[in-house]
């Protein structure tokens, strides 16, 4: 199904947090502007537009980048206990060097000046913000047949000296970005056993929150 037929619905289904399944091929420069000016008409709280996005191809940047999280996964694994560390052994957590492209997302909180129309009582909308717009991105990316992979296992500080933010800008996202063989059709995580999805029924209240 290309790009035009796929409904905002199959593209939500499509959707998966992609590790292992880039092809190693670049996306090329057209797709990743079409993704890009997706993720740039989300909305944002009094139209700050907080984010930004720095595109990184330098293979050492990358290699760089995979091996600060590859001591990051095995800080966090270690600190598991047996059972729950013996389930996250098999998990890919990224594909940083096989997707050949990482997006960081940033958040300038000073964008828009300093009365931001609708931020005054709920500050956190700025960042709430910047998220959408990574979630337009990847929704975008998977009508084209692009992957996206987040990755977390990061010091923010180690991010902000390897593209250069400057004082002030927060990176909020690493996005793995690249073609793919294929979307497994289980995310990760639930293939693997590390959580199952919650049923709609559980997540939906009215009125009141249990009700």
């Amino acid at each position: 199904m290309c790009a035009e037929q796929l409904s905002v619905y199959d593209a939500i289904r499509l959707r998966r947090d992609v590790r292992a399944e880039f092809t190693g091929e670049l996306v090329d420069d057209d797709t990743l502007w079409r993704i890009l000016s997706a993720a740039h008409r989300a909305p944002s709280v009094g139209n700050s537009q907080p984010w930004d996005f720095v595109v990184v191809r330098e293979a050492a940047t990358l290699r760089r980048f995979a091996d600060h999280v590859a001591g990051k996964r095995v800080e966090f694994r270690d600190a598991l206990p047996a059972d729950r560390a013996a389930t996250f052994d098999p998990i890919k957590i990224e594909g940083i060097v096989e997707s050949g492209t990482g997006i960081v997302v940033t958040h300038d909180d000073r964008r828009g000046g300093p009365q931001v129309l609708g931020r005054a009582s709920v500050p956190e909308t700025g960042v709430y913000s910047t998220v959408l717009a990574i979630q337009n991105l990847w929704l975008a990316a998977t009508a084209e047949q692009v992957g996206v992979g987040w990755v977390s296992f990061y010091e923010p500080g180690f991010l902000r000296d390897l593209v250069g933010l400057p004082e002030g800008i927060t990176p909020i996202a690493w996005l793995c970005v690249g073609p793919v063989r294929e979307f497994q059709e289980v995310p990760d995580l639930e293939r693997f056993g590390w959580r199952a999805r919650r049923a709609l029924t559980d997540a939906v209240h009215y009125e009141k929150f249990g009700g």
